[in-house]
């Protein structure tokens, strides 16, 4: 199973596109606290759109706590990472993949990733910015893994308006 971990988010709406995409694509999500924003339904709700529901997540009062109830293999997004995201082999449906990134303004403290440096990972880019959009590199993230997964459990046609929309 593939798992997002957002280790203490700042920005609701970043929040809130990753739920969405998170309810789009079967990940489970993972936000550790302290949260720059309340969790109220009406509040979150802006962000992630309808789609609230359909989102699986859990809430942990610190990244202790997370690890001590999630076993897998992680692996940590960072600018510091000196290997790409594509160097690795997601391709194991039976494993539990932990994606995880840090918080909007400072990233995941610099003790977990010396800890944890061979599972250090960057998105490329230039030098123009300092880092992407935490939603859009979460969503880098999983479809990099559903695609070497083959995209397991969804659909590769349209279900709303029929997959002939186009052709009619």
């Amino acid at each position: 199973m593939i798992h997002v971990v957002l280790y203490e988010p700042e920005i609701p709406q970043n929040t809130g596109n990753i739920m969405r995409t998170c309810a789009g694509t079967g990940v489970k999500l993972h936000l550790i606290e302290p949260l720059g924003f309340s969790l109220d339904e009406k509040y979150i709700k802006r962000s992630a759109v309808n789609y609230l529901e359909h989102c699986d997540y859990s809430v942990y009062k610190n990244f202790d706590q997370f690890v001590k109830q999630n076993k897998g293999t992680y692996y940590y997004l960072t600018r510091y990472g000196k290997r790409p995201h594509t160097d690795f082999d997601y391709s194991n449906t039976e494993e539990n993949i932990y994606f995880i990134f840090g918080k909007e303004s400072t990233g995941i403290p610099k003790e977990i990733l010396k800890e944890n440096i061979e599972y250090c990972m960057r998105i490329p880019m230039n030098d123009n910015i300092r880092a992407l959009n935490l939603s859009n590199s979460v969503a880098i993230m999983i479809y990099e893994v559903l695609r070497q997964q083959n995209y397991p459990n969804l659909l590769f046609k349209e279900p709303f308006k029929g997959e002939n929309y186009l052709d009619d």
